[in-house]
C-alpha cells in the first residue's frame, strides 16, 4: 500500500557548503519548468511530507535525496505560512507536480550543513543539481529566496555562538581557512593576527603535524576542532554556581 502525501506541508532545505572560498548553497531546477512561464527555474530542495513521517524525518529524506547524505548538521528555520506564499502559476506548478489539489501550502524550512568534498559533489551533479554562491543569488523559485535569507541569518548568529562552522570544514583544516569562512559567511574583512590570536586562545584547536603540500607560499600547519574541550567549556559555562548554597 502507498503511503500517502499531505497535500498542504511541505519542507524545503537550504543546504550550504563552503569551497575554500566561497559559502554556497544547493540550488535544483524545478521539474516540468517551461522557459516560456513567469516561473524561476531555480529552487531549493523540497518536497511534500508524508503522512507516516515527522517533519525533521521529511528534512532528513529530502537532504539524502539530494546529497546522498544522512548523518549532517540540520536545523529547522521556521515555518512559513503566509497563504499567498504560493499562489497562481507557482500553485498550478505544484498540483500538477505532485499530483495535489491543495489549495495552500505551508513549509518548514530547514538548513544543512554539508563539507564539500569530491563525493558530494559528484553526487549532486550526477543528481542535475549545482552549487550555487549565495552572494550571486538574485531569485528563486516561490518563496525560497525568503527561505534563504532566513537560513543565512539564523546561520551567521549560530557561526558567532556555536562551532557550527566546523560542519562545513574537512576534519583537518589551516586557521586561514577557518578565518575565509567565517568572512565569507558573515561578509566581513577579519583581521589574520586578531583572529589567529583568539582562536588559538580558545583552546578549542589541536595542532596536528601535517602541513599544507604543494603551495606557492609557507605551508601552513593544519589543526582539528577539539570538541570535548568545547564541551567542557560550555558546560563549566552553564554551570549554576548558585545551586551549590542551597540548602534541600
Amino acid at each position: 500500500m502507498s503511503i500517502q502525501m499531505n497535500q498542504s506541508l511541505s519542507v524545503d532545505c537550504a543546504v550550504f557548503g563552503f569551497d575554500g572560498r566561497t559559502l554556497k548553497v544547493l540550488l535544483i531546477e524545478r521539474r516540468y519548468y517551461a522557459p516560456d512561464t513567469q516561473l524561476d527555474r531555480l529552487k531549493l530542495p523540497g518536497a511534500m511530507i508524508l503522512e507516516n513521517e515527522t517533519l525533521p524525518n521529511a528534512a532528513i529524506r529530502v537532504l539524502e535525496e539530494a546529497t546522498g547524505l544522512r548523518k549532517v548538521y540540520l536545523k529547522q528555520i521556521d515555518i512559513f505560512s503566509d497563504p499567498a506564499r504560493v499562489s497562481g502559476e507557482e500553485l498550478k506548478w505544484i498540483n500538477r507536480h505532485h499530483g495535489t489539489h491543495s489549495e495552500r501550502v505551508v513549509t518548514v524550512g530547514y538548513y544543512a550543513l554539508v563539507k564539500l568534498d569530491d563525493r558530494t559533489v559528484a553526487y549532486t551533479t550526477a543528481k542535475g543539481a549545482q552549487w550555487v554562491a549565495v552572494e550571486s543569488i538574485v531569485r528563486l523559485a516561490m518563496d525560497h529566496k525568503q527561505i534563504l535569507s532566513a537560513a543565512l541569518t539564523l546561520l551567521c548568529r549560530e557561526m558567532c555562538q556555536s562551532p557550527v562552522a566546523f560542519e562545513l570544514l574537512p576534519r583537518k583544516f589551516t586557521i586561514r581557512q577557518l578565518q575565509t569562512l567565517y568572512g565569507a559567511v558573515l561578509g566581513i574583512e577579519i583581521d589574520n593576527r586578531n583572529f589567529r590570536k583568539k582562536i588559538l586562545a580558545s583552546g578549542f584547536l589541536c595542532p596536528t603535524s601535517e602541513h599544507e603540500q604543494g603551495v606557492a607560499h609557507k605551508p601552513a600547519q593544519y589543526y582539528v576542532f577539539n570538541r570535548a574541550a568545547y564541551k567542557k567549556a560550555v558546560k563549566e559555562k552553564l554551570r549554576l554556581g548558585f545551586i551549590d548554597n542551597w540548602r534541600y
